[in-house]
């Protein structure tokens, strides 16, 4: 099997492990099976979300945040400041492209600014720590700056997932991180604190968490 193969399988494999993991653990109602949508949409309550639109929601949630970034490193930080990001369908297009994953553009234009404007650029993934290197590479040939990446530990696999990356941004920070900034596409990356703000993506009610 070429390398290329065992890359592909690999990212299929970290696909299907974190929609199983990232999953907050909440049983869901009986339903009956949703209708299939077209290629590169989502089903929402009726409706589609096309790739599109998704990436033009994404845009609009971001935008403020290279605005805050801008004014907040022209202020004094204690210790070094860092902007802590999930990865599914965060940073990475896992949704909409399970086996290439790149990087979305809005997001990754913002961590390359901050990068450029002495933030660390931290990833707290649910993510498995064991397929970290599969998880690292991804970041890489999207674009990121990857200063520190945090995956789930086996004993992190009995915290709910809000809980865990809590606990990981606090470990964070006793580092010596200021984190001033956190983002994500789900509350559960975002609630918790430790982050002076929180800038939260469009999953359309967990569809694309």
């Amino acid at each position: 099997m070429s390398i290329r193969t065992k890359l592909a399988v690999t990212a299929t494999l970290t696909a299907a492990i974190t929609a199983g993991l990232a999953a907050p653990a909440v049983a869901a109602p009986a339903a009956p099976a949703p209708a299939v949508a077209p290629q590169g949409t989502v089903a929402s309550s009726g409706s589609t979300v096309t790739e599109q639109q998704w990436l033009a929601d994404v845009a609009a949630a971001i935008a403020p945040a290279r605005a805050y970034v801008e004014q907040r490193t022209a202020e004094p930080t204690d210790g070094t400041p860092a902007i802590v990001f999930d990865i599914d369908n965060t940073t990475l297009a896992t949704h909409f492209h399970p086996l290439t994953m790149p990087g979305i553009s809005p997001v990754l234009e913002l961590a390359q600014y901050a990068h450029e404007r002495g933030v660390a650029i931290i990833f707290v993934t649910a993510r498995v720590d064991f397929i970290e290197p599969v998880t690292r590479y991804s970041l890489d040939k999207a674009g990121y700056t990857v200063d520190e990446l945090h995956g789930r530990g086996l004993c992190d696999l009995f915290k709910s997932v809000q809980q865990y990356k809590t606990d990981e941004r606090i470990a964070v920070e006793n580092e010596g991180y200021t984190i001033i900034a956190s983002v994500g596409n789900n509350w559960t990356d975002l609630d918790g604190g430790h982050a002076e703000r929180t800038f939260k993506l469009p999953d359309y009610n967990g569809l694309l968490s």
